[in-house]
């Protein structure tokens, strides 16, 4: 039995070849290739091929025709349910039982179409229709399509800050819904189950949903006008300075660092707040814990960022999740060649053997 640790917190899962995240050197590197060099010169539905296919001319397909049956307007349920739904509409088959290239088929009609379903729940949340197919085919990327499906009209600097964003969150190895695509898919599963499996995962706030929780800390810096007063109130009262720390990273989160020059370069009217509040967090952060590293994290500069194309925090949670598709397929994808059945071991620490009498 090995030693127990909570969290799994670095217990090794896995061998993978589909993400680096550079523990000490602050870097992220998709299949070997620093994710600053993709950010800007490549969009988001190639880095979908290198991360799936290992090749960047191997791009993540547009959606076919498909209605969900029921949107909410509630993106984040909406994308489970209707991806665990495309399952039985279309017949997908159980992993186990298709070639790795029938499976790749499958993750890139689901990743297509999941980013389809968020689109369409955002404008259903807005109260207006989906755009229809024609405006829609006139966008040129994944991230200029999604926001013409939503909203009828892509403006050059929201598509640029969501193309962005998904790069930088497209994968990033063994998180929470990553885990559990990969357990989904061990199990033989087929790959809606396994997709959807992963959105419920990063359902939970903890993981995908600090962003939303960003934006009102800016709002009351902004107002008080105090960021140092702000931190040392909040760190006063032991409450969580959202956006800084990262369970990965002992040095700079790499994709806060580009993010960051995004909300710069996009002219974000909260980028000066925002930075203010992060000098005054990180200067306190160091002096209450000056023997560890806490720098800003990827949750900090992405609400910055998906504020500039106006995605309520809300809708921070699906936004991941369409990000996200390209690291679940790889890693499903990679599951289903490794073919064994995940099984961790759990340690007994209940009661001892005792008789049904001595229960209360």
């Amino acid at each position: 039995m090995n030693e127990f640790r909570p969290g799994l917190e670095g217990v090794v899962a896995f061998e993978t070849e589909i993400a680096e995240p550079d523990r000490e050197g602050g870097a992220l590197r998709y299949r070997g290739v620093d994710i600053a060099e993709l950010v800007g010169h490549v969009p988001y539905e190639k880095v979908w091929g290198l991360l799936v296919d290992e090749s960047l001319e191997s791009p993540m397909p547009d959606p076919e025709p498909y209605e969900p049956k029921s949107l909410t307007g509630n993106a984040p349920s909406d994308l489970q349910a209707e991806t665990a739904r495309l399952s039985s509409e279309w017949n997908l088959r159980k992993l186990v039982d298709i070639e790795p290239e029938e499976v790749r088929d499958d993750l890139a009609r689901l990743s297509a179409q999941m980013m389809s379903i968020v689109a369409k729940s955002a404008a259903v949340h807005d109260g207006r229709e989906p755009a229809p197919d024609d405006v829609v085919e006139q966008g040129q990327t994944a991230a200029e399509k999604f926001l013409l499906r939503w909203r009828g009209e892509a403006e050059p600097d929201h598509v640029k800050a969501i193309d962005t964003y998904w790069i930088c969150t497209a994968e990033h190895g063994l998180n929470a819904s990553t885990f559990t695509a990969r357990v989904t898919a061990s199990t033989g599963a087929d790959a809606g189950a396994a997709m959807s499996a992963a959105v419920g995962a990063l359902s939970g706030p903890l993981h995908g949903g600090a962003p939303a929780r960003v934006l009102p800390m800016l709002d009351e810096v902004a107002a008080t006008g105090d960021p140092e007063g702000y931190v040392r109130d909040l760190l006063g009262r032991r409450g969580r300075i959202m956006g800084f720390g990262h369970r990965v990273y002992r040095a700079e989160d790499p994709r806060s660092r580009i993010l960051k020059q995004a909300a710069r370069e996009l002219a974000s009217p909260r980028f000066e707040v925002a930075e203010a509040l992060e000098e005054a967090a990180l200067a306190a952060l160091r002096e209450l814990k000056p023997d560890y590293v806490i720098a800003t994290n990827v949750e900090f500069y992405s609400a910055v960022v998906l504020d500039v194309a106006e995605v309520p925090p809300a809708l921070t949670p699906a936004m991941f999740a369409t990000a996200r598709v390209a690291g679940w397929s790889a890693h499903i994808l990679e599951e289903k060649r490794t073919g064994r059945l995940i099984r961790p071991s759990a340690r007994y620490v209940g009661p001892a053997s005792r008789s049904i009498a001595s229960v209360g």
